[in-house]
């Protein structure tokens, strides 16, 4: 696994999306209990807080320490440093194991004997993500020549998988039929600078050469945001959930 958001974690809290309370909702509806979960690749714990109020004990690793530092803290939440191929937890543990924005990263096939030997007969693994942002057709202009002509070869290869939604990771699950989700807030546009500035390419590129590559369409996107204090913000949602195949 790749830590690539050890850096400036303190921002990453701060500016990256959470996830819609329906998504939530439909995975307790897959879950027999609510006993324990793990999160997996929790970075600052965001979806960790989120389980926390459906789960009486929420699991929460990751490799980066700067992440975990900076994640919120709830007493039925313990966290710790550790990869995601390889955790001292105990056999048949969880109900739900949750991957957020992270499985890309992983080593699969490790990773998913992990999953297969900490997860209940009968619990659930469910892959979160989200795809590019999109706000307006103006922004939108502004917000792909960064992705993709200023710091486009600075991707890591692992990005291919959630361009294509995540449809292209193995998945050796017995497949659950999930809805489509969306993620909608209202943010202002130095937030979206803020959120730009988290991306991992913009930090290669910066570490590359020596500057901020998001300085270089900044004037452009604020003018392309207009004379509008919020707007509105959408991420697709990337979402696979799985059974154990019996």
């Amino acid at each position: 696994m790749k830590d690539n958001f050890s850096t400036r974690s303190d921002m990453y809290a701060k500016y990256r999306p959470t996830y819609p309370d329906e998504l939530f909702l439909f995975l307790m509806a897959q879950v027999r209990n609510s006993e324990s979960a793990w999160d997996c690749g929790t970075g600052n714990g965001q979806v960790a807080v989120q389980l926390a109020s459906y789960f009486k004990h929420v699991y929460g690793t990751d490799i980066s320490q700067s992440q975990l530092d900076n994640a919120v803290k709830l007493p039925n939440i313990t966290y710790s440093k550790q990869p995601a191929e390889h955790t001292d937890i105990a056999d048949r543990s969880f109900d739900l194991i949750v991957v957020a924005q992270a499985i890309h990263w992983f080593k699969f096939n490790e990773f998913y004997a992990e999953v297969k030997r900490t997860l209940k007969p009968d619990g659930i693994l469910a892959v979160l993500g989200y795809g590019l942002i999109s706000i307006t057709p103006e922004v939108d202009i502004v917000v792909n020549k960064l992705y993709t002509d200023i710091i486009g070869p600075y991707w890591d290869k692992e990005r291919g998988y959630i361009d294509e939604n995540y449809q292209t990771i193995p998945f050796p699950f017995e497949e659950v039929e999930c809805p489509q989700f969306v993620i909608t807030q209202q943010w202002a546009v130095e937030h979206l600078v803020g959120y730009l500035e988290t991306w991992s390419a913009v930090k290669h590129y910066q570490k590359q050469n020596g500057h901020n590559p998001v300085d270089l369409i900044k004037s452009e996107l604020i003018t392309a945001w207009g004379n509008v204090t919020e707007r509105q913000i959408t991420f697709p949602v990337l979402f696979r959930v799985g059974k154990m195949i019996n």
